[in-house]
């Protein structure tokens, strides 16, 4: 027996983790978790946030054995393996671009002092690149890709016994929290399924009917945690029966590995439009634009679902995800500005922020992303809230200047005139005519 490397990243969890399980048969085992100052930059304090007490928590559950390390991977990982002779580091695959590029300098770096990176595992039940055509091309399409990727072999790890090597004393710590306004969920795996416990007796009952409703406990809100691999997704799908509400809970789960997918085969998309044809589209960026988009960021655009919505989001760290649809569909389709600007304010705040979840739920909202035929959909905020929170629940929550407003006007508070509350702003836009103005720029590029 030898001792092992176990490099974790985004599986914060000892239960039912592969990296963590082939790293444990070699022998005693080193966990490490390399702080990399590309995450700092990109990630806001919320995210930061979340990590750091997530660590913490898995720290207390190795009894201290965790080793943090502050620097580049490629240098961080290969200088402490060779420290401590450790000839296996043990990881679980990432498939996200800047993942991919960092594993293959950190794998070239090893193998360069006579030792290897060893890859177990993933944050998906099914590996990005696995799911195929009949021809072996990757599909663009949702549907098709659930059909085929429910016919996957999937089976559990399981849980081991990992003994810990202490070598903390090569830590450097785990820095405090970031300052962050954001009330965060509670960090650990103990709190990601007392959640689901707590919730899934009625939420997946009800899931079908009362997912797009914000106003109601309707989704597991587990999202954070799939993130960082504080829970496994496969994990959840163990506990799912099968037919009604669970059904529709396995999908949304493989949008997840859908999205990671199609960044897989096409990681350029994480920034550039997946339908080429869409780069024709016209947005705008000029002084009046960005005066808009940071009211939107400012949760002052006067339609109550959508400023409710980001303020959900930058007090919480979260959003509910038909909301999410709403404000993404109002920034690009009514203020007509680049889904860029709105998907990299969303990865700035957002805790479950994911790069090929986030950025092409926008390109699906923007109509340039995996959609077949997205340039007629154009959500009407207000009909949108009607129909998901019609006795203005979620509304009064985040937006206490109009909770006092009765249940048909509190979607739409400018239309009591002179009654409508001072306190907060009348709508930056008028939304049949930005409509029209939507559908004319996209019918110009779909030539319908």
């Amino acid at each position: 027996m030898t001792t092992a490397m176990w490099w974790l990243r985004r599986d914060l969890r000892l239960s039912d983790n592969g990296a963590l399980a082939a790293a444990a048969a070699k022998g005693d085992v080193v966990p490490v978790f390399v702080l990399d100052p590309a995450f700092a930059q990109r990630s806001g304090a919320a995210r930061m946030a979340y990590m750091l007490r997530n660590l913490r928590s898995l720290n207390e559950q190795t009894g201290g054995a965790l080793v943090v390390l502050h620097g580049v991977p490629e240098v961080e990982i290969p200088r402490l393996a060779a420290t401590l002779d450790i000839s296996d580091v043990h990881c679980a695959r990432d498939f996200a671009p800047y993942g991919r590029a960092r594993d293959q300098r950190v794998s070239a770096a090893l193998v360069a002092d006579g030792r290897r990176l060893v890859g177990s595992d993933s944050p998906y039940v099914v590996d990005p690149g696995v799911v195929l055509k009949d021809d072996g091309t990757p599909l663009r399409v949702f549907t098709p890709f659930y059909k085929r990727w429910q016919q996957q072999n999937w089976n559990s790890v399981g849980d081991c016994a990992p003994q810990w090597k202490d070598a903390s004393h090569f830590s450097q710590g785990i820095p405090d929290d970031p300052e962050c306004l954001a009330t965060l969920t509670d960090e650990g795996e103990a709190a990601a399924w007392a959640r689901w416990s707590a919730w899934a007796p009625h939420g997946l009952i009800d899931y079908k009917d009362v997912r797009n409703n914000p106003g109601v406990d309707g989704t597991s809100m587990l999202s954070a945690q799939l993130r960082f691999g504080v829970i496994h997704p496969r994990q959840l799908l163990a506990e799912l029966p099968s037919g009604g509400g669970a059904d529709h809970f396995r999908s949304e789960i493989c949008w997840r590995e859908f999205y990671a997918d199609v960044t897989f085969h096409r990681p350029d998309t994480t920034w550039n439009n997946l339908q080429e044809k869409m780069n024709r589209l016209p947005v705008d960026t000029d002084a009046r634009a960005k005066n808009r988009f940071n009211a939107w960021c400012d949760a002052r655009t006067g339609y109550p679902i959508v400023d409710a919505g980001m303020r959900q989001m930058l007090a919480t760290g979260w959003m509910h995800n038909r909301v999410r649809m709403i404000v993404a569909s109002f920034l690009v389709k009514d203020l007509h500005v680049p889904w860029q600007w709105g998907a990299a304010f969303f990865m700035r705040h957002l805790v479950d922020g994911d790069i090929a979840s986030n950025n092409h739920g926008w390109q699906w909202t923007a109509g340039t992303g995996t959609d077949a035929a997205p340039y007629f959909r154009v959500f009407n905020p207000t009909g949108q809230s009607e129909k998901f929170d019609p006795e203005g629940t979620y509304l009064r929550t985040w937006i206490p200047e109009i909770a006092d407003i009765d249940d048909n006007h509190i979607h739409s508070p400018w239309t009591l005139g002179l009654h409508a509350p001072a306190s907060y702003p009348a709508p930056i836009v008028d939304h049949a005519v930005e409509r029209e103005d939507a559908l004319a720029r996209y019918k110009k590029v779909s030539g319908k």
